[in-house]
C-alpha cells in the first residue's frame, strides 16, 4: 500500500511539473491576449541548413487553453515524439497551415527570402486570419499583421514550438519520400543535412535534382570543379 501511494504521488508531481512548464511556455501568448489580441499564430520553419530538399514553414493558431504534454522545440524531441505531438496539435489547433519551398526556387531567391516567403504563405493559408504573429527569429514585412519576432522562440513560445513540430514532421516525411526516388544518398537517415555519409555520397554520385545548387559543396560540384576531400569532410 505504501509503495503504491508513493508511486501515485511521484506521478502527480511529474504531471504538475509538466503543467508548470507548459504554462511558462504560454507567457508570450498570455501577454498578447492581455493586449487584446484574439487569434495568435505561431510560425517556424524547418530545413534552412540542409544541402538538399525543401525549406518548410508552418503556422498554427492554438486555443488559449491548449495543452499537450511534451510540447517543446522540435530539435529537443525524438522523431517518434514529434510525430505523435504533430497529430495532437493538428487535432486541437483552431487552424494550421504548412508551406514548402522547392530547392530550385530557394536557389533562385536565396534561403533567407525563401524561408520568409514560406512563413508568409503559411500564414496566408490559415483558415482563420490571425491578428497577431509570434515568429521564430524573423520578421514578416509582407504581412500587415502585428508581429513579434522572438530569438529562440521555439523554446520560449508554445505556439512557435508547435509550429516547429509541424514543420519538422512535414519536412522529414518529405525527405523520406525523396529517399525512395534517390536511395543512394540516404535522405531518410540524414534528411539532407551535411553529415559525413551525405557528403561521401555527394562526392561519389554528384548532385541530384533536389540538391541546393546555391549551397557549398553542391555549388562547386555542379560547376565541375574538383573538391579537396579534406575540406569536404570538414564542412
Amino acid at each position: 500500500m505504501g509503495e503504491g501511494n508513493k508511486s501515485v504521488g511521484k506521478k502527480d508531481v511529474n504531471t504538475d511539473v509538466e503543467h508548470e512548464r507548459i504554462e511558462k511556455l504560454k507567457e508570450f501568448e498570455k501577454a498578447a491576449y492581455q493586449n487584446g489580441y484574439k487569434f495568435l499564430a505561431g510560425i517556424d520553419e524547418a530545413g534552412r541548413g540542409p544541402l538538399a530538399g525543401p525549406v518548410v514553414a508552418a503556422a498554427v493558431i492554438l486555443p488559449p487553453d491548449f495543452y499537450a504534454a511534451g510540447v517543446n522545440d522540435s530539435k529537443k524531441l525524438t522523431a517518434r515524439m514529434r510525430l505523435a505531438l504533430s497529430a495532437v496539435i493538428k487535432e486541437k489547433a483552431l487552424a494550421w497551415a504548412i508551406c514548402s519551398i522547392s530547392p530550385a526556387y530557394l536557389d533562385s531567391v536565396n534561403i533567407y527570402n525563401a524561408t520568409r516567403e514560406a512563413m508568409q504563405t503559411a500564414v496566408m493559408n490559415l483558415e482563420i486570419k490571425p491578428d497577431f504573429l509570434l515568429v521564430d527569429a524573423m520578421k514578416l514585412p509582407g504581412l500587415s499583421i502585428d508581429c513579434q519576432s522572438i530569438i529562440k522562440g521555439d523554446s520560449l513560445s508554445i505556439s512557435i514550438a508547435c509550429a516547429s513540430i509541424l514543420a519538422k514532421v512535414e519536412r522529414d516525411q518529405c525527405m523520406e519520400c525523396f529517399d525512395s526516388l534517390y536511395p543512394q544518398y540516404g535522405f531518410a537517415r540524414h534528411k539532407g543535412y551535411a553529415t559525413r555519409e551525405h557528403l561521401e555520397m555527394l562526392s561519389r554520385f554528384g548532385a541530384c535534382p533536389i540538391h541546393r545548387t546555391s549551397f557549398e559543396p553542391v555549388k562547386t560540384l555542379v560547376s565541375g570543379e574538383s573538391i579537396n576531400q579534406q575540406v569536404l569532410f570538414e564542412i
